[in-house]
């Protein structure tokens, strides 16, 4: 993770139609400005350094009285510091962590009058879109970094152990710190919150989308329920559509289901077999659509579950099995703590 609890001690432009906040990139750059300086300008005063004296990250402020940092920046910790750009210090109480999405949401004590909430964007980012990362890496006050959206939709490693599903990649510099900062876009609202580095030129960030889903509700109750299906799948690549003759490669194939949950009993698994060397599923369920919608990849099925689904609903899989498509029903229930599945 980037970091989180160091000792020493980054979204998508939200289309002009669909403007998440008045802020708006036209009044941002002025006196000679470029966009960067800007936005810069516009959010620093609400960009905190995050202190639990274990370590040190980045946080943002959300509303008059809540900062949202990562979960791995506050740990366990009960309390924490804040430093604000001014140099104001003031305490803050963790109001509630989401371990599975790496989220967190500190309640303060008292925020200066110049530290304004930053709106999460209402759209989604597109690859290719200018991004701003604000924080302290390194113990560094108040850095920015720039760079672009490098991609959508990935699948990154969460501390409960599950995949934190719809992350933004970005390649805007993430170092130790930097964790549970703004991910911005150029109109300064927030696409995501910077989560974690994976080498050079390659950082991830969570979607503004999941934190508008998870942060709300560890206001309300201090934890977040995640829906859950509990099963392994794998990509239908041609080897695995050959293998289960099929014409094309489409969908997903069941693998295993977690006993208990709501895919066993529903879901088919095939066996694993030799195919030219590889293991291959073979003569279980594919999986193509969850509630009419296509599952193309993995990214496909875990983003609707986060983004679209809640525990105690029920949604329909269309499953091509023994060479029919047939639909099957299952009820979703919230997420255990740990699971051999790491979809969900």
């Amino acid at each position: 993770m980037a970091g989180c609890n160091t000792p020493l001690s980054t979204a998508k432009e939200s289309t002009p139609s669909m403007p998440a906040t008045p802020r708006q990139e036209t009044q941002l750059v002025s006196q000679g400005k470029n966009s960067y300086a800007a936005v810069y300008d516009e959010v620093i005063s609400s960009v905190v350094l995050v202190d639990t004296r274990q370590g040190q990250g980045t946080g943002f402020q959300y509303d008059d009285e809540h900062v949202v940092t990562n979960a791995h920046v506050v740990s366990n910790a009960s309390s924490v510091q804040l430093r604000y750009h001014d140099g104001t210090w003031t305490e803050g109480t963790v109001r509630g962590t989401d371990s599975h999405s790496d989220l967190a949401v500190i309640a303060v004590d008292e925020v200066p009058g110049q530290a304004t909430p930053l709106p999460f964007t209402q759209g989604p980012p597109s690859v290719g879109q200018e991004v701003v990362t604000i924080g302290n890496p390194y113990n560094l006050d108040g850095t920015v970094s720039a760079g672009l959206v490098s991609g959508l939709d990935r699948l990154i490693p969460s501390p409960a152990g599950y995949r934190i599903p719809d992350a933004i990649q970005t390649d805007a510099a993430v170092n130790p710190g930097n964790s549970g900062g703004p991910l911005m876009s150029l109109d300064a609202t927030v696409l995501g919150v910077v989560n974690s580095k994976r080498g050079d030129n390659i950082a991830f960030g969570i979607s503004a989308a999941l934190a508008r889903r998870v942060v709300p509700q560890l206001i309300a109750d201090g934890a977040y329920e995640h829906a859950y299906l509990g099963v392994t799948l794998e990509s239908v690549t041609p080897t695995v559509a050959a293998a289960n003759g099929m014409n094309e490669p489409q969908g997903l194939a069941v693998v295993q289901r977690v006993r208990g949950s709501p895919a066993d009993g529903v879901l088919r698994p095939g066996t694993v077999e030799f195919v030219d060397g590889s293991r291959v599923p073979v003569g279980g369920d594919i999986l193509l659509a969850i509630d009419g919608g296509a599952v193309h990849t993995i990214e496909d099925l875990a983003s609707y579950l986060a983004l679209q689904t809640r525990p105690n609903e029920t949604v329909e899989l269309t499953v091509l099995r023994d060479g029919t498509k047939e639909i099957v029903e299952t009820t979703l229930i919230a997420r255990p703590e740990r699971s051999r599945s790491p979809l969900g």
